[in-house]
């Protein structure tokens, strides 16, 4: 069993709800990572999605695209990722997940040659945000072959038969869109109770919601049906802030986790009554 489906099999069996930060490597600095992660595993995080900088993120909204150029303009690169997270994995309990694009896994070795590289450095799993499933064959099996649990992504207008074959393919955590259109920061909490019914009628793998979650009363929302919280524009905009104002940006993050972090764990009577027993799939 991977350390991502171990994450959420403990925390079903314990009734607790997982939150996943997401964080831009080299964004604000070039070694981010090698702070942050542990700030992250501190503050509470489950599980960490590090995303790895690319110079078109399809479904991302500007703040996530500015902190990528900002990484990229740092000369950050897939194999200065992997460097980072080697020199912190083992002092890190937390799962580690990358989320990448199609294109750069193809610039970087090539699906199985991405995959070796990211199980070698110590990553856990990876998200393919862009990858359909009818074109994502070779990438999940490169991924499983690795060891890697390989997660895609579900839309709130994918409809029902295709949501349950895309679960059927994911291992680790499926990854469900909490909203249309992109990444950001919303006002309002998103109503994810129906298509995670949905979902759970279909597979046992644990159900992550994010886009547009950025308060802890959002996290609340969603964790009263999900497994985990994804949280990742709110999050980078704080770092930008923090490091724009002369402060500095893993503490601010770190604070900003602790919060949300709390407001996960404060669902645990809810999140034990809705999965009871339930193991994760895949």
């Amino acid at each position: 069993m991977s350390r991502i489906e171990t994450i959420f099999r403990d925390a079903r069996g314990q009734g607790r709800r997982l939150l996943m930060p997401f964080v831009c490597a080299g964004h604000t600095e070039p070694d981010t990572l090698v702070r942050i992660l542990p700030a992250m595993q501190a503050a509470g995080a489950g599980v960490v999605e590090v995303g790895i900088p690319f110079s078109d993120p399809i479904a991302d909204g500007p703040v996530i695209a500015s902190a990528m150029h900002d990484a990229l303009v740092r000369g950050i690169t897939p194999s200065r990722v992997f460097e980072q997270v080697r020199r912190v994995r083992d002092s890190l309990d937390i799962g580690l997940v990358a989320m990448v694009s199609v294109s750069i896994v193809y610039r970087a070795g090539g699906p199985d040659g991405f995959a070796r590289q990211a199980a070698e450095a110590g990553f856990d799993g990876v998200i393919y945000p862009d990858a359909p499933l009818r074109e994502a064959d070779e990438l999940l099996t490169s991924a499983r072959e690795a060891g890697l649990t390989a997660s895609l992504l579900i839309s709130p207008t994918t409809d029902a038969a295709r949501a349950r074959d895309i679960a059927a393919a994911c291992t680790g955590f499926v990854y469900l869109l909490a909203r249309t259109g992109l990444t950001g920061e919303r006002s309002d909490a998103p109503d994810v109770g129906r298509r995670v019914a949905a979902l759970r009628d279909v597979t046992e793998t644990p159900i992550a919601c994010g886009f547009g979650i950025s308060t802890p009363a959002h996290v609340r929302a969603v964790v009263e049906h999900a497994d985990a919280a994804i949280v990742g524009s709110a999050l980078v905009k704080r770092m930008t802030k923090a490091a724009a104002e002369g402060r500095d940006s893993v503490e601010a993050a770190a604070a900003f986790v602790r919060e949300l972090a709390e407001a996960a764990d404060g669902v645990r009577g809810a999140a034990a009554a809705g999965t009871g027993d339930e193991t994760p799939g895949g």
